[in-house]
């Protein structure tokens, strides 16, 4: 069946964005709102809107009783769950089928056994995918914690088995850190995700992170290239490319097919991304989890390959299959993407929600504003402090970043402080054109002082 009307339960860009693509496809569309949202672009775009609960993410946004039911009642016949808030719990995933409503995205049974990041381990060596060193699932305890690191070998990560965004994660270099370490991780992933399941992982010095797109039916996947998200803040990604820079070939392939091979072992449905660390020193890699929904980072793999990967996951959803084969998605030319958060950096990043009193976007080839914007819109306190995200692409990556460069000197978001100054400095990196980065470099470079002599 075609999809007819969609249900958008999220906020910000991504809901502009879904509501875009499905309204492309002539779906009609429903935007969830909290009451803080009332106004925000998606509302304004999508062809009904509905309060789903008062400003608190916990009474609206993250309320699945209220989305379901208002899904229901909307008359929508599927839902899209964006990133974050609901995007990957199983739960509402299976409350929104349980209503007799398509979850754009994987079979909740799936999105249990990929977030469960020991069971995703589990999966990834079952396909034959390499993985970093680490314990065997779970560790319960504390003394588990502890067998398990001195098998591997100090330093190790301690890891919440459970959610993401860098939460529950420590590093312990010795064992009188982990036995401190531990309980700390346990906690904070408990209150962050109502799980304190923990597990080791040895750690790799100074890798790049390189995450590979797929689409997945059910039954057959492909994947869409990968993406280097190695500049990370607090492991948030700030700045994303694709492809990777300097990436062998082989290793790209291998790296592709791999990510391919365990999409089709967990019979996956839909947009996802399999993660991986990547030694350049040893040229290798390993999976560390997979994240099972539409990714902030998506539009430079559709810059790249062509492909409307929102409008792809509504047309799986609604039942046509794939719609792509693996040699018709080909890789043209490098994209770049930075997120523009509502956050001074020259204020050791604080939040800084306020008016828009006037906007001026860059425009031109190559040139993309993944936003949520309008003059005079109140940007409020509540949420996550992502404003857009400024995308370009150009024939090779050193004119993608001059591109970068450029577009960031055009775009100007009056009335409020934004990280524009941060990606400028940023792009005027001889490290990061080089491609001497790796996840740990962003952090000391930003201590060092580098952004204020920048600026």
């Amino acid at each position: 069946m075609s999809l007819r009307k969609l249900f958008i339960a999220n906020r910000g860009e991504i809901a502009v964005r879904i509501n875009r693509a499905a309204q492309a496809r002539g779906i009609a569309t429903v935007q969830a709102h909290s009451e803080a949202d009332a106004d925000m672009l998606g509302v304004r775009l999508a062809d009904e809107a509905v309060c789903v609960g008062p400003a608190a993410a916990a009474k609206s946004y993250l309320d699945i009783d209220a989305m379901v039911d208002a899904a229901r009642r909307s008359g929508a016949d599927a839902v899209h769950p964006g990133y974050g808030f609901l995007a990957e719990n199983a739960a509402f995933a299976r409350a929104v089928q349980d209503a007799g409503l398509v979850f754009v995205g994987p079979d909740p049974d799936t999105i249990d056994r990929m977030g469960d990041k020991a069971a995703a381990r589990r999966a990834a060596m079952d396909a034959g995918v390499p993985v970093v060193p680490g314990s065997d699932g779970r560790v319960d305890s504390e003394d588990a914690a502890l067998d398990a690191a001195r098998a591997v070998g100090f330093p190790v990560l301690v890891k919440a088995a459970a959610g993401g965004g860098g939460r529950g994660i420590r590093i312990a270099h010795t064992e009188d850190e982990l036995r401190k370490l531990a309980p700390q991780a346990r906690a904070e992933a408990k209150a962050a995700f109502g799980d304190g399941g923990l597990y080791i992982e040895k750690v790799i010095v100074n890798p790049r992170h390189i995450e590979v797109q797929v689409l997945g039916d059910g039954t057959d996947a492909v994947h869409c290239y990968e993406r280097e998200c190695s500049l990370q803040r607090r492991r948030q990604k700030v700045w994303e490319e694709a492809g990777a820079f300097g990436l062998p070939d082989a290793t790209r392939a291998k790296m592709c097919d791999s990510a391919v091979a365990l999409a089709r072992a967990v019979g996956y449905r839909g947009a996802g991304t399999i993660e991986y660390l990547y030694d350049d020193a040893a040229d290798a890699f390993y999976f560390i989890e997979m994240n099972t929904r539409i990714q902030v980072e998506h539009p430079v793999t559709e810059m790249v390959t062509g492909l409307d990967l929102i409008g792809l996951m509504l047309d799986i959803a609604g039942g046509a299959g794939l719609g792509v084969t693996q040699d018709q998605i080909a890789v043209t030319g490098h994209a770049i993407e930075v997120r523009l958060n509502a956050e001074d950096p020259l204020m050791q990043f604080m939040p800084f929600p306020g008016k828009l009193t006037g906007m001026r976007l860059p425009e031109g080839d190559g040139i993309r504003f993944d936003h949520f914007l309008y003059e005079g819109y109140q940007i409020p306190p509540y949420y996550d402090s992502l404003l857009g995200k400024l995308i370009v692409h150009a024939p090779t990556r050193a004119q993608a970043i001059d591109r970068m460069a450029t577009a960031l000197d055009a775009i100007t978001l009056d009335g409020l402080k934004t990280t524009i100054p941060l990606h400028k400095a940023l792009a005027a990196s001889e490290d990061l054109r080089a491609g001497r980065v790796h996840t740990q470099w962003l952090e000391p470079w930003l201590e060092a002082g580098n952004l204020t002599s920048a600026t």
